[in-house]
């Protein structure tokens, strides 16, 4: 089973408008992968952390809010027993572009010390977020720590540590739906898409 002594992520939204509706949201994206791609890929990467972690309980940690779809579709395709806790952090202060800050929000309820623990994340960026929580985590002394992501952006990556399960590459786009959000809305789109970038063309620092 993959251990991880580092990682990477960072979330492309904090909380700030209310939803959109998902037909206004069609209008305004391009769809990047569609929600029969991601059941294809989650459900493989289902079958595939659950041979690794045949035998064992270990404990998935969601990041909120972005993981949320992508964990509860994981979890149910999983053959073994799982905890499930949640951290929530944020690195973007209201903008499509990493700060280069990182606040914590929301630790975990349970005590990972000697458990084996997998960071479910949404998005990895420029990583500047999930190293963070790696390095936090790691101090509580997991008996192991891996990293499934569901997207994987490699633009200006800013902290370099291999994951361990990957859904994803995707291009330098600034994505929402599936979880994923822009001022909270797009989330609940069944695909993942391109914003728009008349969207973002008022955001301070541009698109990601």
């Amino acid at each position: 089973m993959p251990v991880t002594l580092g990682c990477e992520s960072d979330r492309q939204s904090t909380p700030e408008e209310g939803c959109g509706s998902t037909a206004r949201a069609e209008a305004e994206t391009e769809v990047l992968l569609t929600g029969d791609q991601i059941e294809r890929r989650v459900r493989e990467l289902g079958e595939q952390i659950s041979r690794d972690y045949a035998g064992r309980v270990p404990v998935l940690i969601g990041l909120l809010k972005g993981s949320v779809l992508f964990l509860s579709d994981l979890v149910r395709i999983l053959t073994i027993d799982v905890e499930i806790d949640f951290i929530s952090i944020s690195s973007y202060r209201n903008r499509s572009t990493t700060s280069g800050s990182v606040r914590l929000f929301r630790d975990l309820d349970s005590d990972i010390h000697g458990r084996d623990v997998l960071i479910v994340e949404d998005i990895i960026d420029s990583g500047l977020s999930l190293d963070y929580i790696c390095k936090m985590l790691l101090a509580r002394s997991p008996r192991s720590f891996a990293i499934a992501a569901l997207l994987d952006k490699r633009v200006e990556r800013r902290a370099e540590v291999p994951v361990d399960y990957i859904g994803f590459p995707i291009p330098d786009r600034f994505v929402v739906g599936y979880g994923l959000d822009y001022r909270e809305r797009y989330r609940g789109l069944p695909h993942v898409a391109a914003l728009d970038a008349a969207e973002l063309s008022g955001e301070e620092g541009g698109l990601t």
